[in-house]
């Protein structure tokens, strides 16, 4: 027995439809509770309970004595594996985009020491260096820097880098990724660094270090990605309750450049 849904769920997905259909932008005025009565035929407080709705989901934002908007949303960050920001954002239904900052080529002898020794290479080992904006629906999202051993994906140029970089390794390069290891830490985000994001300084953020490697155990790419705290939402799954074990590695306080 097929049970027919309540007029407001109803209206609910036709606003939702509404919202995937790309006819409202994020941060633009939504409807108004009387538009939505009017266009779907229903009473204004059905309208105002689906409207609601939406505003408890994070879908629509509402400020008072303005009106009800398309809300940004967040991008998930899976902390389980690694998945491409272009990826990530699509499925999200939002278009990846990339400004590229910078790129060269050079020695290892030109990055940090401690770069240099996190990938195993040798002061005349050459690495890429690149950096770049990722942006989700033309909105700056993440400020990516990364090194990366040149030796292992030969003959990158600058234009390869507007989308995944990933995909380029798997498809492109043949190269089998095993993981990353990662710290995770909360930051403020000032200065270019700011600017570059389009929030103002002092904005909270999420600063990620990540060393990438392969199968093989060798290492690939060492980078400091510095991630909207309004953008994105970190993601994982718990296991069953266990007994505490001592944290792995020691205490780190503020870096030179966090603090920048």
């Amino acid at each position: 027995m097929l049970v027919k849904q309540p007029i407001y769920q109803q209206l609910n997905g036709a606003l939702r439809s509404l919202l995937g259909s790309g006819a409202f932008k994020t941060g633009t005025r939504f409807l108004t509770e009387r538009e939505v009565s009017q266009r779907f035929e229903v009473s204004r407080a059905t309208a105002n309970k689906a409207l609601s709705n939406l505003v408890s989901e994070g879908l629509l934002e509402f400020k008072k004595g303005v009106g009800t908007f398309v809300a940004g949303g967040v991008l998930d960050y899976d902390l389980r594996s690694l998945v491409s920001f272009t990826d990530k954002a699509s499925s999200a239904g939002k278009k990846p985009g990339t400004r590229m900052l910078s790129f060269t080529l050079g020695p290892a002898s030109e990055v940090p020491e401690r770069i240099a020794r996190a990938l195993r290479v040798q002061p005349s080992d050459p690495l890429y260096r690149i950096e770049r904006v990722r942006l989700a629906d033309g909105v700056p999202v993440i400020l990516e820097r990364r090194t990366i051993v040149a030796d292992l994906c030969p003959g990158l140029t600058r234009a390869d880098l507007g989308g995944s970089l990933f995909a380029l390794w798997t498809e492109r390069f043949k190269l089998e990724i095993a993981g990353a290891d990662q710290t995770i830490r909360a930051a403020s985000l000032l200065g270019p660094d700011a600017k570059l994001l389009g929030v103002p300084g002092g904005a909270a953020g999420l600063v990620v270090r990540s060393l990438g490697v392969l199968r093989d155990g060798r290492p690939l790419w060492w980078e400091r990605t510095l991630y909207r705290g309004d953008a994105y939402a970190f993601r994982n799954r718990l296991g069953p309750i266990r007994t505490a074990r001592p944290a792995a590695g020691e205490f780190q306080g503020p870096e030179e450049e966090d603090l920048a």
